[in-house]
């Protein structure tokens, strides 16, 4: 019997370590690769080419989103089922506009997991039945409005971007993390808040964390002035 390769992407090691220990007490299942970031789910995704991904939303340096639209942009053979805690709008039409198979609540038990499994595996969507009164609201609500987001005319290193600057991350690590210069994360900064119009780092902060790019708040101690010197 085949079995189907899973890639499990969670930032919490002890989040994986359970789903690894559950999954693989089913014959039929087999952990091929382990991430725990955006960009390292990403590149293990290119590296084993897994059937399934189990995607987290909140990550560091690349949140869920972003690493299921790169994954599928690479591979769209691949089923990805967004595992989250959140159960907002933000986040569950942010998934599935990436294209997604399936969003699961980690609230789930294991046996609807393995029925999601098997759904998105069929080449179908499974939403658990918490968020599936979103979907349809948000459905009906796009019927009505067409007009497009300003977030989605950024560019995937522009979103890339965007987010490690809530985060806190400066230029210097910010050109380390992506591989590119200090001069072309300037050039993606002023991209960024010419096209949301958005002029402060606190700004494009709040921004991030609005459409559930990240879910770092900077508190007091941390969060950026508006003159902030970047």
């Amino acid at each position: 019997m085949k079995k189907i390769r899973m890639l499990l992407a969670d930032d919490h090691k002890i989040v994986r370590h359970g789903l690894v220990s559950t999954l693989e007490a089913d014959p039929r299942l087999k952990i091929a690769a382990q991430a725990g970031s955006g960009l390292e789910a990403v590149r293990l995704a290119r590296k084993h080419c897994p059937d399934i991904v189990l995607m987290d939303i909140s990550m560091p340096d690349l949140n869920g989103m972003e690493a299921s639209r790169q994954i599928l942009c690479q591979n769209p053979d691949i089923k990805i089922i967004a595992l989250s805690m959140h159960a907002e709008k933000v986040y569950v039409m942010g998934m599935l506009d990436a294209g997604v198979s399936g969003y699961l609540l980690k609230s789930c038990s294991f046996n609807e997991l393995k029925e999601a499994i098997d759904i998105v595996l069929e080449g179908k969507i499974y939403l658990s039945h918490e968020v599936t009164s979103l979907v349809v609201e948000s459905a009906v609500a796009t019927g009505h409005e067409k007009k497009a987001s300003r977030y989605s005319l950024l560019s995937k290193r522009e979103r890339e971007v965007l987010q490690l600057i809530s985060e806190g991350h400066s230029n210097k690590k910010i050109g380390v993390k992506l591989n590119i210069s200090i001069k072309t994360v300037q050039i993606h900064r002023t991209n960024l808040k010419k096209k949301l119009n958005l002029f402060t780092t606190a700004a494009l902060t709040k921004y991030a964390v609005a459409k559930g790019l990240t879910s770092i708040l900077p508190d007091r101690d941390t969060a950026f002035p508006e003159d902030y010197k970047y």
